[in-house]
């Protein structure tokens, strides 16, 4: 931090100046040098093998051993150093923002984090565009030590997480794609998109791209648009996290809307309240003036809340606008969906892809973890049955038998324990519908009243308060016989089914008595905090198995989680 602030110091008059330790705006002004066998004595006395200088400055070390000697060597061999003598003198060596680690054929970067938040699973080979690895240390050398880039990835690529107080240096494809849109929004007004993969971090990508956009003269503001309340609370708390202060979360829409207007650079909101600000009345008013700015939008998980009216009014209303998307999940003419606008795409809608990093990549490169897939079959052909009888099959009915789902069930609990290394870690089972969901809860805690298991279950979904009732089948005209018709409405009927939101009342009040809290659907903010209890206790390994239908499924980050169960 010291590095990048301007640091006072009293001149020989006696005047109150301030120095800049290097040159984040012109990175290619300052001055390189090259060091070899430095020799420090702290506890003991070390010798490094290459250091780089920045303005007199130790900033990059680098450690190289013998071919054929493992990489993690150099890296334990840095680890003891930081130990035993990166403090010693004047302490300079702690400046370090980058090490380097190389045997010649292999070659490795990471950030100077405090000691005990470094992992040899956090060092990286640098890439091309491409994502093709740059391991031999002579290319290595040539494009990422190369005088302009390493000052720009030490200026403008390490990210300071203050709340844990780590330095974060971003990985190739992270660069690449900050890169690619600040060079289209400085040099044209055309939208794009950046397809990485869930688990990739996009967030620390998103938050520098938004960054380094906020210091761009022609921009007037950077808008950060997620699609739910609870991404909005997260990716807030996390921008925060690695900038203090830099974000205020927009709570409803007039919060926004006086955000917009007055001269905050950096917003995160909802794409919900963003609809709202530009389609009611009451707002409309003071963001008229708004309307012509230079505001660059970038949507979180653009596949999912893009593809409908709202999407086209945002454009339209801010005339001046630039956008740009951000996905794991691209649609593409082949897997696209259709609605009253016709088929839509990811390139229809933010035109060009900017830079792509794939589940293969990531899978290569262990920033993501591999996937072990186990299809379990709940149906027993028989050898008899004809094509043209299967079409007539109710696929619901067949999925949604009670002998079906008793049975998946029944293997959850038998085998959840060795599919999450006897609890070590928790579950999301994933199921189509509510109605299913609802089926699948009443088993588990039914199963659970008669002691086959002790699965701590919980479950949330979203209930459509109009939904269709099960209990209004209508009648015929043969029904009137039966009718009453001098009684007009009997207070005392009794319901065969029950409204979704009750049954959902019923399981919070199962994990009220469980965990001794008191949440509800009666009150918003009741409710929303049980969503974020639940977060919590499933990060926090409390819940071994949550219910869920479209929620919990991206955007949720849970280290503690192995195991999805899908149906």
């Amino acid at each position: 931090k010291i590095l990048r602030d301007r640091v006072p110091y009293t001149n020989d008059k006696g005047e109150h100046k301030t120095i800049e330790l290097i040159n984040q705006i012109h990175w290619c002004q300052n001055q390189f040098q090259v060091t070899q066998q430095v020799t420090m004595e702290g506890t003991y006395k070390n010798r490094y093998d290459v250091t780089i200088l920045i303005n007199g400055l130790p900033l990059v070390q680098i450690e190289l051993k013998r071919r054929g000697l493992e990489l993690k060597e150099a890296f334990n061999q840095i680890n003891r150093y930081e130990r035993h003598s990166y403090g010693a003198g004047q302490g300079l060596f702690q400046f370090i923002q980058i090490f380097v680690i190389s045997n010649g054929v292999n070659t490795k970067y990471y950030a100077n984090s405090p000691l005990k938040a470094r992992s040899f699973k956090q060092t990286f080979f640098w890439s091309d565009v491409k994502n093709k690895h740059i391991t031999q240390l002579s290319d290595f050398t040539n494009i990422f030590l190369e005088p302009c880039h390493i000052s720009k990835m030490i200026t403008k690529y390490i990210v300071i997480h203050e709340s844990d107080k780590i330095l974060m240096v971003l990985r190739p494809y992270q660069f690449y794609a900050v890169e690619a849109i600040v060079d289209r929004t400085k040099n044209t007004t055309e939208n794009g998109y950046i397809w990485h993969t869930t688990g990739s971090g996009k967030t620390l990508t998103s938050f520098k791209a938004a960054q380094i956009l906020t210091n761009l003269p022609k921009v007037d503001k950077v808008v950060f648009v997620v699609d739910r309340k609870d991404l909005d609370y997260q990716t807030t708390k996390e921008f925060n996290a690695f900038s203090k202060g830099s974000i205020d979360g927009t709570n409803n829409t007039n919060t926004l809307v006086n955000q917009l207007v007055a001269d905050n650079k950096l917003i995160v909101t909802t794409i919900q309240k963003l609809n709202t600000a530009i389609s009611k009345k009451r707002f409309l008013n003071r963001m008229e003036t708004q309307k012509d700015k230079r505001i660059v939008f970038i949507f979180d998980e653009c596949h999912r809340s893009q593809f409908g009216k709202t999407h086209e009014d945002i454009k339209n209303f801010f005339t001046n606008s630039q956008m740009f998307g951000f996905t794991g999940t691209p649609i593409f003419e082949k897997n696209a969906g259709t609605n009253e606008y016709g088929k839509r795409t990811t390139s229809m809608l933010f035109n060009k892809i900017l830079h792509k990093y794939v589940i293969t990549d990531a899978i290569r490169d262990e920033n993501v973890l591999k996937f072990s897939i186990e299809y379990i079959s709940a149906f027993k052909k028989k050898d008899h049955i004809l094509d043209i009888d299967v079409e007539a099959i109710d696929e619901a009915e067949v999925m949604n038998a009670p002998e079906r789902l008793n049975n998946i069930t029944d293997y959850i609990i038998a085998n959840h324990n060795r599919k999450t290394h006897s609890r070590e870690f928790t579950s999301i089972f994933a199921v189509s519908s509510v109605d299913t969901l609802i089926a699948y809860y009443k088993l588990f805690h039914q199963k659970k009243e008669e002691g086959k298991h002790n699965l701590r279950v919980a479950t949330i979904f979203s209930y459509n308060a109009n939904e269709k009732d099960k209990d209004a089948l209508g009648f015929t005209t043969a029904d009137f016989d039966d009718v009453d018709l001098n009684v007009v409405a009997d207070s005392r009927t009794k319901y065969e089914s029950e409204h979704s939101r009750d049954q959902l009342e019923t399981f919070i009040g199962h994990y009220n008595k469980q965990f001794k809290t008191n949440y509800t659907t009666k009150d918003s903010k009741s409710f929303y905090n049980y969503y974020n209890d639940i977060a919590k206790r499933v990060k926090h390994r409390q819940i071994d198995v949550l219910l869920v239908v479209n929620m919990f499924l991206t955007g949720f980050d849970s280290k503690t989680l192995n195991t999805l169960y899908v149906d």
